[in-house]
């Protein structure tokens, strides 16, 4: 309950302070709109469905651009995933992948998500493949990365009291080794979420697809047009979607694991 209150407290006084900011017109009202107007915009996109004469034609947009964002970034995600795990597990198996594709994952994991975009409508045009491909190359070497981070950090000693106890080649790797590895491979999972992310929003706001407008392509719209209200409220779902990716996938397998091992508190 502390914590909840110690929250609360600290989320209303910056909603306070952002609407005082707003009063005191230290920048100019279209940059900076009120708390108000942005509930009212995430309102009206929303539950609001407007008046028997007038019907609100908005209503249900947000949601309809969140259900859009999240299929592509659940495809591309499962994608690099799929691919970042055994290509892991192969470059920390063998010295010379660790050599070439290893070093190659470093240096792909440091390039911008938006130096994909340019590369993706060449090849794809505007279409869902450019997404796809986006957020899978935003996923996939956090995963790699962390996959063969992981397998070299196991304790040698687990190995060696595995195969004096008669455990063959593959015993070893699925009962030993990926067991010890999973804390590095859930972080480099939850990194590669938050890489996602980031590639989907810059593909977005880049690439204009008719069949479907996610969160980035109302960011970009609501750029387009000075409607601060809508750019900020857009921002706040795009946080509040992360938090409860944290919350409902991550955490708990964080929390398995720390009982797992005996660190939890």
């Amino acid at each position: 309950m502390k914590r909840f209150i110690t929250a609360l407290a600290f989320f209303a006084a910056l909603v306070a302070a952002w609407e005082f900011i707003y009063r005191a017109k230290v920048w100019s009202p279209v940059l900076v709109p009120s708390p108000r107007l942005v509930v009212l915009y995430l309102w009206d996109n929303t539950l609001n469905p407007g008046s028997a004469a007038q019907p609100n034609p908005n209503q249900w947009q947000l949601f309809l651009a969140v259900g859009v964002t999240l299929k592509r970034l659940l495809a591309g995600y499962v994608i690099g995933l799929a691919a970042g795990l055994p290509l892991g597990l192969v470059t920390a198996r063998f010295r010379p992948v660790r050599d070439t594709l290893g070093v190659l994952s470093l240096g792909l994991q440091g390039l911008p998500s938006v130096c994909w975009v340019p590369l993706a409508l060449l090849w794809f045009g505007q279409t869902e493949g450019a997404m796809l491909f986006v957020v899978v190359m935003g996923t996939l070497w956090s995963v790699v990365l962390a996959t063969e981070a992981g397998v070299r950090n196991v304790n040698p000693i687990y190995v060696r009291a595995a195969r004096t106890m008669g455990s063959r080649w593959l015993h070893i790797w699925l009962k030993v080794i990926m067991p010890a590895s999973l804390p590095f491979i859930v972080s480099g999972m939850k990194q590669g979420w938050a890489f996602a992310w980031r590639s989907l929003m810059a593909a977005e706001i880049f690439v204009t697809i008719l069949t479907g407008f996610g969160l980035g392509q109302l960011l970009h719209y609501g750029r387009e047009l000075n409607a601060m209200d809508q750019v900020i409220g857009i921002m706040l779902i795009i946080v509040l979607i992360g938090l409860l990716a944290d919350k409902i996938l991550f955490s708990p397998w964080e929390n398995f694991m720390h009982r797992r091992w005996g660190t939890a508190r």
